[in-house]
């Protein structure tokens, strides 16, 4: 999947100490006992929003009361969870949606991770309206048409232009060079926070008011407030290669999972169950509803998840 890293999915809600891409490089934070061979102890790297969060919480829940392992989580940027990674200060990330650059630095060359193959989910981004507006303008559904209703989609903050409603600074995504290269009298407008926009989505579907978002699948949210995509021009191989010229859509990526290369040769049980950990798309969205909406600890949205889907779980068990 190769492609610029647009991603850092948004998501999530204020969920004790991760929440929000946005969140400081916390590497230094690592176990000590991340990557050491023989360790009942395994670090897994946390990304804020809350589907990989869903993810940490399974397989922790699992390792602890399956396996006997202690689980230290920690939270880490994307970009700099591959540095942590790298050197065994984590031993593992369960999402990953994309960064060819950083898997030729340490898988290609380095040869200090490995993949950990798919986890099963496929993640998507792309600008979405809500439905209810859509239904109302079905052609706003064409980015050919978007500037049609860029008055609709203003805000203080937008500048007079239409507003295009992102996540966190942090996040890199594709859609400054998408707006420049599409001609498209829109302003991208920063939420703040993964927390912030859904706040700020939920808001405007509460007073039934038009907005453009940056979003993505999956993502609990759509449950709550529907939304529909906008068409943008295809994506090919390719398109996305400089990333201050983008002019097409983002992909559909099959989510991937890493380990530390020690971690993976030496990772025992806890290594083996890593790699079987695969899930789908609604087992992940499910267990996500229950953190973000419910207000379940993610221990506790784990254990109700584990009760309720032995057949799942068992097999990723080591034999």
């Amino acid at each position: 999947m190769a492609r610029t890293r647009y991603a850092a999915l948004a998501a999530a809600v204020a969920l004790t100490a991760v929440t929000g891409c946005g969140a400081a490089d916390m590497t230094r934070q690592a176990s000590p006992y991340a990557a050491a061979e023989g360790s009942r102890t395994v670090t897994l790297s946390v990304q804020s929003w809350v589907g990989a969060q869903a993810n940490v919480a399974v397989a922790q829940y699992l390792l602890e009361h399956e396996l006997g392992y202690r689980v230290d989580t920690v939270q880490i940027d994307e970009v700099p969870a591959w540095d942590a990674l790298s050197q065994g200060r984590v031993d593992a990330i369960l999402e990953d949606w994309g960064h060819p650059d950083q898997e030729k630095r340490y898988i290609d060359d380095k040869g200090t991770i490995e993949r950990g193959g798919d986890l099963g989910v496929t993640g998507h981004i792309g600008w979405f309206v809500p439905t209810y507006f859509a239904e109302q303008h079905p052609d706003v559904t064409d980015w050919k048409n978007l500037n049609k209703y860029a008055e609709a989609f203003r805000t203080a903050e937008s500048g007079g232009k239409g507003q295009l409603m992102d996540g966190s600074p942090s996040y890199v995504t594709n859609d400054k060079a998408l707006v420049d290269s599409l001609g498209l009298d829109y302003q991208v407008v920063f939420a703040g926070s993964e927390a912030a926009q859904i706040t700020q989505i939920k808001q405007f579907a509460k007073e039934q008011k038009p907005f453009l978002t940056y979003w993505y699948k999956p993502q609990w949210l759509f449950e709550k407030v529907p939304m529909t995509e906008v068409k943008l021009p295809a994506y090919k191989e390719g398109c996305d290669a400089d990333p201050e010229k983008v002019a097409c859509a983002y992909p559909h990526t099959p989510l991937q999972k890493f380990f530390n290369a020690r971690f993976a040769e030496g990772g025992g049980d806890a290594a083996a169950f890593l790699k079987r950990f695969r899930w789908t798309t609604d087992m992940q969205n499910d267990v996500a509803l229950m953190i973000a909406e419910q207000k379940l600890s993610p221990q506790e949205a784990a254990g109700r998840w584990v009760k309720d889907n032995e057949s799942t779980w068992r097999a990723w068990l080591p034999s």
